[in-house]
């Protein structure tokens, strides 16, 4: 059997981590007697036997690329290659084939009821109002659909009119060890930190817009951390500088490994604001690190941490509530629960290679 693998997109990020994944669960397969074809851009992942992987650079030069690949390579590619199986983790389906199709889908911006206009972020817009069609449509014509998340399900379930047994939820395989926890102490207590790009909807402005008013309202100390450069684009430049202008307790450190963030969860509160999210992966390592999370009041955040005892929501447009927050805290008013019986996550990890054999 020859099953093609389509993910050109994925460059950084979770999208590239899901891939990595993917491709573990692969290479460690026992089912030597399938043949896979990884079709990407940029990411270089090694061949083996029966893996082969097809790499086309040129796709990220501009949208006109992109959309050459997808109407005219990509279909040639599958015929070209005899492919059985088509497992397309870029939440569109690969046109005019005859072949079975399988649907990874993790983008969730055409499914949030937050908005973008096109003033405002024409990228979003774009992707909301135009691709978000296309990914409608792909969920369609899919065999399958796999997501991340119940509530991404659902979402699609209501714009889409297929029956609920088509889609699975597969959450993100995790494999990580964890060797230390969150302990309460003073500096830990007035550390807060959110890792997170510089896309607009991670919504760094309601921490600065917090920061501020807590200028005014205490004068004990405290430190936020960002893994940001301050200049990734426009929106982060404009945020960075009205935190120097402003002298607020918030530093950029985007020179961070995922052990050096891992040590922050041991030694921070996690503040989670993003209101677009797939899945939120800081909100479950924070949590199986034992910490304390400042979340967004979200169906993705409550997903993952209701029922734990140190989770705590705000609004995300609303500074206001995270100010109050953060106040309890510093006061030592909201007191740190340690969780005696933390509910063990479970690793879903072979499972998407499971679901796109079956």
């Amino acid at each position: 059997m020859n099953i093609m693998v389509f993910d050109v997109p994925a460059e950084k990020g979770g999208a590239l981590s899901v891939l990595n994944d993917f491709y573990d669960e692969v290479v460690e397969s026992e089912h030597t007697n399938i043949n896979w074809i990884f079709v990407l851009s940029n990411p270089l992942l090694n061949e083996t036997e029966n893996i082969r992987v097809l790499r086309f650079p040129w796709i990220k030069k501009s949208w006109g690329h992109r959309l050459y690949f997808d109407q005219v390579v990509a279909p040639k590619l599958v015929k070209q290659y005899k492919v059985d199986k088509v497992f397309s983790l870029q939440n569109i389906t690969i046109p005019r084939v005859n072949c079975e199709q399988i649907l990874y889908v993790h983008q969730s911006l055409p499914f949030v009821d937050y908005k973008f206009s096109f003033k405002d972020n024409r990228l979003f817009w774009i992707i909301q109002n135009i691709i978000g069609k296309k990914i409608i449509n792909s969920i369609k014509k899919a065999k399958r659909v796999i997501v991340q998340t119940e509530w991404m399900k659902q979402a699609c379930l209501q714009k889409v009119d297929i029956e609920s047994n088509k889609i699975e939820v597969i959450s993100p395989a995790f494999n990580f060890n964890i060797n230390n926890y969150f302990e309460a102490r003073d500096e830990s207590l007035s550390t807060f930190f959110f890792p997170a790009g510089g896309m607009q909807y991670k919504n760094h402005q309601v921490i600065v817009e917090a920061c501020k008013e807590l200028q005014n309202l205490t004068n004990q100390k405290y430190e936020i951390v960002f893994t940001l450069a301050g200049n990734e684009n426009q929106y982060v430049q404009e945020l960075y500088q009205r935190i120097k202008n402003e002298q607020l307790p918030i530093q950029l450190n985007n020179i961070m490994n995922r052990k050096d963030v891992f040590d922050m969860y041991t030694r921070s509160i996690l503040i989670f604001p993003s209101y677009i999210e797939t899945f939120g992966l800081p909100m479950l390592e924070a949590k199986l690190h034992k910490g304390i999370i400042l979340a967004a009041d979200t169906p993705f955040a409550h997903e993952i941490l209701d029922s734990y005892e140190n989770a705590y929501f705000f609004n995300p447009f609303d500074h206001k509530e995270l100010v109050e927050l953060i106040q309890k805290i510093l006061k030592k008013e909201l007191i740190y629960k340690s969780p005696v019986a933390l509910k063990k996550e479970l690793s879903q990890k072979g499972k998407l290679l499971k679901s796109v054999l079956h």
